[in-house]
């Protein structure tokens, strides 16, 4: 039964048109795409552009996997991917530059290009990114520069590097055809604009040219007029104290809000590196109206330091990126999409830590960040829950860029109602969210209905008042066109994607678990399918006589409505196949490539669907099942599976170290001596290594800090905090298959002080190992033959 009614209102007004020719960015009047930044939008070819992009470091991927990372982030609705240029990476010794293997920067970019991908490079050179001096080489450390500044000497060594990179994207640019969209310069420098304007300067001055150049712009950042600032938003840090709980950033980005900046993000590297401490009063927040609200830093996960571990979960990622497009962002922008793998150069582990002046020691090798894609290539809920998004955008991001916010309400205080409209002022979309992280969980909100007025009228919004169940973050459409002369006034349902088959368009939308779905359309609409229609003075309304779900499909005059359930919803892509675009359904990772569908079965039979179908699908193991809206085929990859190795194993450390401090902001330090720890040594079949494309050693334990060694070399490490360690057998396959892996784990000790999350804080003191598990993961090409199937 409904509760009393909550019912507010606002009024969407036009928004006033865009600033142009202000800014310093942008391509020529005349180049072919034509890229330009408005105050308001980036717009491309004469439409508004909603660029959504990752980050995925190169150089911290094994080179084989490039494609299979790439081709999921395009899977995952990116349009581009941002990746840093880690000048140690790249000349290890002064003079010696590398662009081999996985740092062939060139390659890469050259294969987001073929997967569909524009590229943002973050070429420094100072990057942060948890790397070892923020990037920088040793022995440009060792010659004490006035490094990020415009010390001279400074400046000749960052033209050689810059010059390098330069000659690398060599018709790769945007205005020469090629995929390289935009450039950052330097990261997180807060009091030099003068030295950011100067590196763009250099740049250029090196042949460069690009329509995008930024910076990133948190932390109250001086950015210079000729760069566009990009911020950041996470759901939580490891940079915090370990005293800290849920930190007080944190709340804000789960509101809907018009304010850019986080004065949180890197406060520990600028307090500690150079001694900047931030007058929260005296730093303007918000931007004026000259610029647009541009991301590159959304929280795709979080890292861990040893100190402090979160675990920021899959929908805390997505409820805040959805936030952050209530808010008023123009540009999504995510950090990690992919997670990587440290590097290992001349001094060892290229991670940052107390030994290099840095506040946090984080893990040695791993870089994972619990990302959308993982480390070794794991697809994580928040792919399928960001793709959702993605879809959205790449349907109607034009519109959406263009949409000015209203924020309808939604204070600090938990028990208000959190809502905001994107509107142009004729139509638009209304957000409704009660969604934060477990630690601090918001309650249902009963009796919703709001009032938005657009172009003088009342849009209500349900019809009926509607509980909104906690925990759910929904876009809502508002005089959506589902044609040229229907209009879709209102939904509780959110819009997905839209094709057209033979039969003409559908457009897809997505239900929320617990919220009845109603359409209300425009006028008197004769109504099909799975819709029951009622009359409402001017309008129709519309309501499922079956529940959501992908056979779900309501007729209407010239177009087809499907609404799925959120299940389902989570497993359809949109993908280029058989050329054309295609839905698909699946239950194992897929994406594109070259018009054929590459999948990733870590179980033995899995479905997939596709809509509009070709005649026939076929690669190894494959077998239509069933023939309806959707084409299905079984996929039998008897390689794919789990096998259990051992379980239920306690270890025993007999000698581990004591805890330390250390670093500047003296926090509890990593341990680095092992010969203390407990060793279990696993022995690893090598049937279970062979005929697949990856194999996973999943280690589900409780403990402290561990270390995977292979003939004695660290391939992975692990600070424990609640979730699976995951070590990719498959680059020493032949090694461990001949001689096994050694683990060597710490035990917890909870009066050391190490932060987790409350969900796994009271676990025993010492060690445990639930399971040893070997993950087979496989790889099967798909191909698309035969005309195309039209369901009437």
């Amino acid at each position: 039964m409904l509760s009393a009614e909550s019912r507010t209102s606002l009024q969407a007004a036009a928004p006033a048109a865009p600033l142009r020719g202000h800014l310093p960015l942008g391509d020529p009047p005349g180049t072919p795409d034509r890229i330009e930044v408005t105050s308001r939008w980036i717009e491309r070819a004469g439409r508004p552009w909603f660029p959504v992009t990752g980050e995925i470091h190169y150089a911290r991927l094994p080179r084989d996997r490039w494609s299979e990372v790439l081709g999921h982030a395009r899977a995952g609705g990116l349009d581009s991917v941002a990746t840093y240029v880690l000048w140690q990476a790249h000349e290890p010794e002064a003079g010696r530059f590398r662009w081999d293997d996985n740092l062939d920067l060139r390659a890469f970019v050259q294969l987001a290009a073929r997967h569909g991908l524009d590229v943002v490079v973050r070429m420094g050179p100072w990057a942060h990114g948890e790397a070892r001096h923020g990037g920088f080489p040793q022995w440009l450390v060792d010659r004490e520069l006035a490094t990020r500044t415009d010390d001279p000497a400074y400046l000749a060594l960052v033209r050689l590097f810059y010059a390098q990179i330069v000659t690398q994207l060599v018709g790769l640019t945007h205005a020469e055809g090629g995929p390289v969209v935009g450039v950052q310069v330097d990261n997180e420098l807060y009091d030099q604009p003068e030295h950011l304007a100067t590196l763009r300067t250099l740049a250029e001055d090196l042949g460069l040219r690009v329509p995008i150049w930024t910076a990133t712009g948190w932390g109250g950042a001086q950015v210079p007029a000729t760069l566009l600032p990009v911020y950041s938003a996470y759901a939580d840090g490891f940079w915090e104290e370990a005293t800290t709980g849920w930190p007080a950033f944190a709340a804000f980005h789960f509101r809907y809000s018009e304010v850019r900046d986080d004065l949180t993000v890197g406060a520990d590297l600028r307090e500690a590196l150079d001694g900047i401490v931030l007058d929260p009063t005296a730093v303007p927040l918000k931007d004026d109206d000259a610029l647009p609200f541009a991301t590159c830093e959304l929280g795709g996960g979080m890292h861990v330091a040893y100190h402090r571990r979160p675990l920021v979960t899959p929908r805390d990622v997505a409820a805040l990126a959805l936030a952050k497009l209530g808010g008023g962002s123009i540009w999504q922008g995510y950090y990690m999409y992919a997670g990587g793998t440290q590097r290992v150069g001349p001094q060892g582990s290229e991670q940052e830590s107390q030994a290099t002046g840095y506040p946090n020691d984080v893990p040695t090798r791993t870089y994972d960040f619990h990302a959308p894609v993982g480390e070794h290539g794991q697809i994580r809920e928040h792919h399928h829950l960001l793709r959702r998004q993605h879809l959205w955008l790449e349907t109607d991001g034009a519109a959406v860029a263009a949409m000015q916010v209203t924020v309808g309400g939604g204070s600090e205080d938990p028990a208000e109602l959190r809502w905001a409209v994107r509107s142009d002022g004729c139509r638009g979309y209304v957000f409704f969210t009660t969604y934060q992280p477990p630690v601090s969980p918001l309650a249902p909100q009963p009796g919703v209905r709001v009032d938005v007025e657009l172009d003088g009228e009342v849009v209500t919004i349900p019809s009926n008042p509607v509980d909104l169940p906690a925990g759910i973050s929904v876009v809502w459409p508002l005089r959506y066109p589902l044609t040229g002369s229907l209009t879709l006034r209102s939904a509780t349902a959110g819009i997905l994607t839209r094709i057209a088959d033979a039969a003409g368009e559908v457009v897809v939308l997505t239900a929320t678990d617990g919220v009845p779905v109603e359409l209300v359309l425009e006028g008197d609409v004769a109504v099909g399918g799975a819709g029951t229609a009622r009359r409402d003075r001017a309008h129709t309304v519309v309501t499922l006589d079956v529940p959501p779900g992908p056979e779900t499909v309501v007729d209407l005059p010239g177009v087809r409505v499907m609404v799925v359930d959120e299940a389902t919803a989570d497993r359809l892509y949109r993908l280029d196949l058989g050329g054309r675009e295609r839905l698909v359904l699946s239950d194992v990772p897929v994406y594109a490539l070259d018009g054929r569908l590459v999948a990733h079965p870590d179980v033995e039979s899995a479905s997939i669907s596709l809509f509009p179908a070709p005649s026939a699908l076929t690669g190894d193991g494959v077998e239509p099942s069933t023939d309806a809206l959707w084409r299905t085929w079984t996929v039998t990859t008897p390689s794919a599976g789990v096998t259990r190795l051992a379980s239920d194993l306690a270890p025993v450390a007999p000698h581990p170290p004591e805890a330390t401090s250390g670093g500047p902001m003296h926090r509890l330090s990593a341990p680095t001596d092992f010969s203390g720890a407990a060793t279990v040594e696993v022995e690893i079949p090598a049937h279970l290594l062979a005929d697949v494309d990856r194999a996973l050693l999943r280690i589900t334990w409780t403990g402290d800090v561990g270390r995977a060694l292979v003939d004695g070399e660290v391939v992975s490490d692990h600070f424990w905090h609640g979730r699976v360690w995951d070590v990719d057998l498959s680059p020493v396959r032949d090694e461990v298959a001949a001689r096994g892996i050694v683990l060597q784990l710490l035990p917890w000790r909870s009066a050391t002080g190490v932060w987790v999350d409350p969900t796994v804080r009271g676990v025993a003191d010492g060690i445990t190992v639930a399971s040893l598990d070997v993950v087979r993961v496989a790889r099967v090409v798909l191909e698309l033959t035969g005309a195309d199937d039209a369901h009437e």
